[in-house]
């Protein structure tokens, strides 16, 4: 099943010891196309303060809602690497934060997910110590991690081959497996034009300079995409 990304914004996020504050962003691979991390606005808890948490530590995205259940302490989440000095956000970064929790990094090895299911991971009872670094961790350290905002994203305009047809309104991302599947397109007139489902297979590249995304399909085949369909939230009384 799909979730609009756009509806989980402000979503609030409840660790084993009770809340801990709300979504405010999404990190997204944008060569793999899945959501490597959730930016958590900490709120009142922890003033000033914003930190990453990975999809490993919540599994699958529910059907509906605005409640994300993290199988982390407060504990946990308060020693995190602190992630203001890291912006944008490093391998180096990365690493520290996956050595802190005893994951599996998600760039190598089984660690990977977004084509296939998240992999289940037992969270260690204690984080490890850092270890010495090796040749091949200094170059991961060294190596763009292609980590990009989704909210800054958002309003990029849309290039297919021939012509620029809209600008991306939001992303569809897989429950189970946290694949970013399809971009959300406006076309045409802000008022007058539709929403579009462009696959994320067909996106060549992102250009941050241009705040452009390039497609490898013509602007009459975007057009003719799927409809964007919005289906609205069933609120719990």
């Amino acid at each position: 099943m799909l979730r609009s990304i756009k509806q989980l914004y402000g979503a609030k996020l409840g660790s084993t010891e009770g809340e801990v504050g709300h979504v405010k962003d999404f990190y997204f691979d944008d060569q793999n196309w899945a959501i490597r991390y959730l930016v958590v606005d900490t709120g009142i808890w922890l003033p000033g303060r914003e930190v990453l948490v990975s999809p490993h530590s919540v599994g699958s995205i529910p059907a509906s809602g605005h409640l994300l259940l993290v199988n982390l302490t407060r504990k946990q989440i308060e020693n995190s690497p602190a992630l203001d000095s890291h912006k944008p956000v490093s391998r180096q970064y990365e690493e520290e934060y996956y050595r802190y929790f005893g994951w599996p990094n998600y760039w190598q090895g089984d660690g990977l997910w977004g084509a296939s299911g998240l992999p289940t991971v037992q969270l260690p009872v204690k984080a490890p110590t850092k270890s010495r670094s090796t040749p091949s961790t200094l170059a991961a350290q060294k190596a763009d991690s292609h980590l990009r905002s989704a909210q800054a994203v958002t309003g990029y305009q849309l290039k297919t081959m021939d012509a620029i047809i809209g600008h991306v309104g939001d992303f569809m991302v897989d429950c189970e497996s946290w694949a970013i599947s399809h971009l959300v397109v406006r076309t045409g007139h802000r008022l007058s034009g539709k929403e579009v489902l462009i696959p994320t297979a067909k996106v060549e590249r992102i250009s941050y300079e241009e705040s452009t995304v390039f497609a490898g399909l013509t602007g009459e085949a975007a057009e003719q995409s799927p409809t964007h369909v919005i289906v609205p939230e069933v609120v719990n009384p």
